[in-house]
């Protein structure tokens, strides 16, 4: 869930790169940042560190960025001149969210009990696709508590086929009759 700062910037952010058409694009770059700061944690200390200046920070952007879109760079170094670096993983997340939204595309989450073949996720993001009729967007996780079978979430609908639903549901339905305690 985005704060009111958070989606201030990045609407901001998402109207400028609207207007050039240039949305598949700066998803791209967006995603690539996010990957970058996931996998560098330094990264995110660097940017917190309020012994470092400004402007080494806006310059490792400048220098670090170079194939990045010029408005995104600019955006990156506002929020350092703006205090609002710290703002940065749920920005990245609202402009995902608005770029998939303008590009048709739903995001879905599989979770499963155990890592799941390639096969079956294009399997089960082709049933989602002609469910759905829009393009998805597949995030996976692993929950082994699952102990088999597969959880989706698209938007807010949940499918859950998982053993632990069906143990939860065959537990209450127990309960309900009262044969168990």
């Amino acid at each position: 869930m985005s704060s009111e700062i958070t989606r201030r910037y990045s609407q901001a952010l998402f109207d400028l790169e609207k207007d050039e058409g240039t949305i598949k694009e700066f998803k791209e770059d967006v995603q690539q940042l996010q990957q970058i700061i996931k996998q560098t944690e330094d990264l995110k200390q660097f940017f917190a560190a309020v012994k470092i200046e400004k402007e080494e920070k806006k310059n490792l952007i400048k220098e670090t960025f170079l194939g990045f879109d010029t408005y995104f760079i600019n955006f990156l170094c506002l929020l350092i001149d703006k205090n609002r670096i710290n703002y940065l993983d749920e920005i990245l997340d609202d402009l995902i969210d608005l770029c998939n939204e303008e590009l048709g595309i739903v995001k879905a989450k599989v979770i499963s009990a155990r890592k799941l073949k390639q096969e079956d996720l294009q399997r089960i993001q082709v049933a989602l696709e002609k469910k759905m009729k829009k393009a998805i967007s597949m995030e996976t996780q692993v929950d082994p508590s699952l102990i088999a079978g597969i959880k989706v979430v698209v938007d807010s609908h949940v499918t859950d086929i998982s053993m632990a639903h069906s143990l939860e549901q065959l537990k209450q339905a127990l309960l309900e009759k009262g044969e168990i305690r």
